[in-house]
């Protein structure tokens, strides 16, 4: 959440970000991406005291905009006006109309309809509590007017804490103009305390993420039952069906389809790329034409050439595979770069792991390899060699040549299973 405010501070090229935390919230600095300058707050002592904290960084000729971590989806727009209030020497509050304001600040404007005072709830009347214009918290004024009000600031409310809304009356009694800018609608200026609430919150940006991709000429099944977690970035004619979670930054091409239930995280998904349902796809890069899935796991480092073909309960790890190469179920392929125009059959596995290290397998151009393998790495497999279906692969196979890695069969004439061993014992 404090990401996504922060992002929308930074739209608007501001001198600085300042933001106030705990000193114990390690966990926030470590997790926040920009330019930010950290201020402390030793006691929880209400809003004003905790924007005070930070006015000792901020320069003398600066247009403050104080917003809050827990109001993620604030509009960049929005807080443009507010602090183009500020710049012209006026206290700019951000605020909305709620059906139901519950617990929220109010609004109060005097008969000229000018803001005069924020009531917080629980100071409010019965009167005020009626009021359905209700205050975001989000406001901007001159560095001089914050700090000519935390000058004055008293905490004598309901609650003992020092409330930013107080400046309001401040600016009033000054000679400050305060000018509402009004958001377009509650859940702009939602904010999350609790779990209900987060999940009300991240609906709507779903939602707004779903709207965007399908004005851009993306189909989704059901833009209800989607989630975009990160970026993403499509080209034309891309298809997504439902309960599908794109996660980071996920790049889709002209064409991409995409079946019910995949979770892609991280990747580049070529033109005309067809994943089928229940695939996961992390950190990989698939180039066109390409089919995976169903039940797919394609792993960080899997890179696919142009049509390559991966089926049913195949998984893929750091493997680099060849134009028109196939796996088409039931396969593990790791650490392994395999090239153009293999059939890997069922059942192969390339056993990369020791024990203490990782090692590769080379699979050249042309190879098949047989259903039930098992390739030893290291090793390498040459063009258009083959390997016979249950082998155990130990050794570099020649191009052309076949390798044959089984036990060698017998056939015990006059075998008895166990339950006509027992019927025989008891005649």
């Amino acid at each position: 959440m404090l990401q996504r405010v922060i992002d929308a501070a930074e739209a608007l090229a501001p001198s600085n970000i300042h933001v106030v935390i705990r000193p114990d919230a390690e966990q926030i600095r470590s997790s926040i991406v920009g330019r930010i300058a950290w201020a402390y707050q030793n006691e929880q002592l209400g809003t004003g005291h905790a924007v005070a904290q930070a006015m000792s960084a901020v320069a003398e000729d600066a247009v403050v905009l104080v917003l809050f971590g827990d109001v993620p989806l604030v509009n960049t727009e929005t807080i443009r006006k507010c602090a183009a209030v500020a710049a012209e020497g006026k206290l700019g509050v951000v605020t909305a109309r709620f059906a139901d304001p519950a617990e929220l600040g109010r609004i109060v404007r005097g008969v000229d309809g000018n803001i005069e005072r924020i009531v917080e709830f629980k100071d409010a009347g019965p009167a005020e509590r009626k009021i359905d214009e209700i205050n975001s918290g989000i406001m901007a004024a001159s560095r001089s007017l914050m700090t000519a009000f935390f000058k004055t600031m008293r905490n004598d409310n309901a609650q003992k804490e020092y409330y930013m809304t107080d400046i309001v009356p401040f600016a009033v009694d000054h000679g400050v103009s305060v000018v509402g800018v009004r958001a377009a609608t509650e859940i702009e200026v939602a904010g999350v305390n609790n779990r209900v609430q987060l999940a009300e919150v991240e609906r709507a940006w779903q939602q707004a993420c779903a709207r965007e991709l399908m004005l851009s000429g993306v189909t989704l099944a059901d833009p209800a039952r989607f989630d975009i977690r990160g970026k993403v970035t499509t080209g034309r004619d891309v298809f997504i069906d439902v309960n599908c979670v794109l996660i980071g930054n996920v790049e889709l091409a002209d064409g991409v389809s995409i079946g019910p239930n995949v979770v892609i995280t991280n990747s580049r998904i070529g033109k005309g790329v067809r994943i089928e349902p229940n695939t996961v796809i992390d950190g990989a890069v698939i180039a066109e034409k390409c089919v995976v899935g169903p039940f797919a796991r394609i792993r960080p480092g899997s890179e696919f050439s142009e049509g390559v073909h991966i089926g049913n309960f195949v998984e893929t790890k750091k493997a680099r595979l060849g134009k028109g190469t196939k796996a088409n179920h039931l396969a593990y392929l790791g650490d392994t770069t395999i090239g153009a125009s293999c059939n890997i059959g069922a059942g192969t596995i390339t056993c990369n792991y020791d024990g203490v290290a990782k090692h590769h397998t080379r699979i050249g151009d042309g190879v098949f390899v047989g259903s039930n393998s098992t390739l030893i790495a290291p090793i390498e497999i040459d063009r258009d060699a083959y390997v016979a279906a249950g082998s155990t692969v130990t050794s570099k196979v020649e191009p052309g040549d076949l390798a044959v890695g089984r036990g060698k069969q017998r056939n015990i004439k006059g075998w008895l299973p166990p339950h006509r061993r027992q019927n025989n014992q008891k005649e």
